[in-house]
């Protein structure tokens, strides 16, 4: 789904809206189309934090535009942007990681909008059950998540590191609909649910039960084993209170989702689509906890390559000084 644009006259591109960089100005852009926004299926934590990003970047700017879609997630959602069917898409860290350097396919030359927020990755468990380490769930039915999304991506790389085979070592299950995980946890159909990020509603949901949740994580000595065979795997902390009566941090390892854009996205919409999302970072991160870290600061920081970032988006990062 292309925009369509109309260019304003060059008299416009002196306005306050414009961006002057080098002596490269950056033209207003009038968007007369709906922008599309790529997902994930219902339920999970792409379509809460896509379905807040368009609420409130459409509010910051009335002349935009922005239409969530669900998807069947990370895995549909690159194929959809190389085509050009979609505009913006959420993929998470490990399809995007896989995805620029080659992994199983020629390189992508999609490219980085934002990163949205960490995604540590770890299981809940009903807090009444037996199983308190990885190694305990060996054998077990475990949840991987929605067919189609990062989820059983990041979960293969940490059971990798660890020595595990995904679909050997468990029973794995997979979901049509990611909001189903959570129920599956609650009656037993399923022994854990894999999950990943900081307000995740799977999580959110197992720990709002009654039975209460307990959650699995990577030991330290396990997240250094991890990170010795799959070093572009990070360190992140799930702070204390999360989730309901989550007392302490967790301390886990994963890495950075992202909206990523289409390769021929303007330059000039980029520009406008980074300023706008700039001004709304306060706002955002009111409106949901997990956009409080999407933010320029993390957006430079989690960029595999200063190159995958949107030439318009650093057109307006050099702008406001954040890189040179």
């Amino acid at each position: 789904m292309r925009f369509a644009m109309t260019l304003l006259g060059a008299a416009l591109l002196a306005s306050p809206a414009a961006g002057q960089t080098g002596g490269t100005a950056i033209p207003t852009t009038t968007i007369s189309q709906t922008v599309s926004l790529g997902t994930a299926t219902p339920g999970g934590g792409f379509p809460l934090y896509g379905n807040a990003f368009a609420e409130v970047m459409n509010a910051a700017d009335p002349q935009m535009s922005i239409a969530p879609r669900n998807t069947k997630g990370s895995n549909e959602n690159i194929p959809l942007l190389e085509k050009g069917e979609l505009d913006l898409a959420l993929v998470a860290g490990e399809p995007a990681y896989e995805a620029f350097a080659g992994i199983g396919r020629a390189p992508v030359r999609l490219k980085i909008l934002t990163a949205i927020y960490s995604n540590p990755g770890m299981f809940v468990v009903r807090a009444d059950s037996p199983y308190k380490t990885i190694q305990d769930l060996v054998g077990q039915k475990v949840a991987f998540g929605a067919r189609g999304s990062g989820l059983p991506i990041l979960a293969r790389y940490v059971l990798d590191g660890l020595g595990l085979k995904q679909d050997e070592d468990f029973r794995a299950v997979y979901l049509d609909r990611a909001g189903d995980g959570p129920a599956m946890v609650e009656d037993g159909r399923v022994a854990a649910l894999w999950g990943a990020g900081i307000g995740w509603p799977g999580f959110a949901a197992v720990a709002s039960t009654p039975a209460g949740a307990r959650f699995i994580a990577p030991s330290a000595e396990e997240i250094t084993r991890i990170r010795a065979r799959h070093a572009f795997l990070k360190p992140l902390t799930v702070p204390a209170g999360s989730y309901p009566n989550q007392t302490a941090p967790i301390a886990s390892l994963g890495s950075w989702s992202f909206v990523l854009t289409r390769e021929d996205l303007p330059d000039d919409v980029a520009y406008r689509l980074a300023k706008t999302l700039h001004g709304a970072e306060a706002t955002f991160c009111r409106k949901l906890a997990q956009a409080c870290e999407t933010n320029v600061a993390n957006t430079v920081a989690a960029a595999p390559k200063a190159e995958l970032i949107h030439p318009g988006v650093m057109t307006y990062f050099r702008e406001i000084g954040v890189v040179k």
